[in-house]
């Protein structure tokens, strides 16, 4: 898996599906309303804001959810463990900040989705799985740009 997300065509691919899902966002805020649940660090924020939608920015945002950030954990994390892989080494624990944000990304979805359809609510587990999530995808961010970096310097001083 590591050389395959390494691969520059699946580089290219994983950077273009992150910046369209990413720009899918914005119809899903303007029919749920700011901020959306993913954004609130807290589950008491979480519940705050969910009392305060309507039936339709609920279905809305559950929809965006479901769909939208489904696909861009996806998307971000072959792109961020990709550059991790191809600048670092193609060795799984330059993979596991970004694993560990995808599966964070993917935990906080579920609860959010739970708790739009009126199915469980779970939104006090936001508490701990958002900044963890956000936490992870920053560590994942910066390994990614420390290696670009590394792999720069070294490419400018030979």
């Amino acid at each position: 898996m590591p050389q395959f997300l390494s691969r520059t065509p699946v580089l290219i691919l994983s950077f273009i599906l992150a910046t369209i899902v990413m720009l899918s966002f914005a119809p899903v805020q303007q029919a749920a309303g700011k901020p959306l649940l993913d954004f609130l660090m807290t589950g008491a924020a979480a519940n705050e804001r969910l009392a305060a939608m309507s039936a339709d920015a609920k279905q809305a945002h559950f929809w965006g959810t479901v769909l939208n950030d489904t696909a861009y954990p996806i998307a971000y994390g072959s792109l961020l463990a990709g550059l991790a892989f191809r600048f670092g080494a193609p060795k799984l624990i330059y993979g596991l900040p970004t694993l560990s944000g995808v599966m964070l990304d993917l935990a906080e979805n579920t609860v959010q989705a739970l708790a739009l359809s009126d199915t469980a609510n779970l939104l006090f587990l936001k508490s701990i799985i958002t900044p963890l999530k956000f936490a992870m995808v920053a560590v994942a961010a910066g390994l990614a740009l420390a290696l670009i970096v590394r792999a720069l310097w070294r490419k400018m001083k030979a």
